[in-house]
């Protein structure tokens, strides 16, 4: 049975202010995940196959870029990116940009190292098979090795992407008014009912999470190599 607080507060934990043109709760978690999971992606695919593929001087200087992204705790490269953004390009960066970009940022060093090891797993005699057929390198790559890394790269990738997730949840901090943000403004009014709100937060991180390992299920079944 869901309690009269949630019940109460549905609509504006699901989907935040969404009338008057500010979506917000869930949806907006969900959202701002799913732009900064796509976005990493894309990074992180980058940086594997450039750290593959390039020369040793762009080699060292992508391993040094992703041992310092890395390192850094995501909730100060948010502080980073919200202040530091509008000084450097004197524009106003909307919070939820500044998030979904150091979101991406962080967890492309991540992917990046996922894409790597995906790669060079990928059998050397395939590559030669590649470049046997009259392929180039970049040809193999694209053909012949990335097909067969996706496959093993797609587990990090998922883990990756819970991860981000719930780091998704650190966007509060800077006004943004996801699913965290709204049930805390809840909390802060109804005042003696934390923990049904916060057991509402944990089942919708929970919800969102699980549906992203299925999906992630899903379509390794689909791929799954022949024995």
């Amino acid at each position: 049975m869901i309690p009269p607080v949630i019940q109460d507060n549905l609509d504006y934990l699901l989907w935040g202010n969404l009338a008057g043109g500010e979506p917000g709760g869930l949806l907006l978690t969900a959202a701002l995940s799913l732009a900064a999971a796509l976005l990493a992606s894309v990074l992180g695919l980058a940086l594997g196959v450039a750290q593959l593929m390039g020369g040793p001087a762009l080699r060292r200087a992508l391993t040094a870029a992703t041992a310092l992204l890395r390192a850094i705790p995501v909730l100060m490269l948010i502080f980073w990116c919200y202040f530091l953004l509008p000084l450097l390009f004197g524009i106003d960066v909307p919070g939820l940009l500044t998030v979904i970009l150091a979101l991406a940022l962080i967890h492309s060093a991540y992917l990046g190292q996922a894409v790597l090891a995906g790669l060079t797993a990928v059998g050397r005699g395939q590559w030669h098979a590649g470049l046997a057929l009259g392929f180039s390198r970049w040809q193999t790559l694209r053909w012949l090795i990335l097909p067969q890394a996706l496959r093993i790269m797609l587990p990090s990738f998922v883990n990756q992407w819970v991860s981000l997730l719930k780091d998704s949840s650190l966007a509060y901090i800077v006004g943004v008014a996801e699913f965290t943000f709204v049930a805390t403004q809840v909390n802060n009014r109804e005042q003696v009912y934390p923990l049904e709100i916060f057991s509402a937060i944990a089942t919708g991180y929970l919800m969102l999470c699980g549906l992203l390992q299925l999906a992630g299920h899903l379509v390794q079944r689909r791929w799954r190599l022949p024995a």
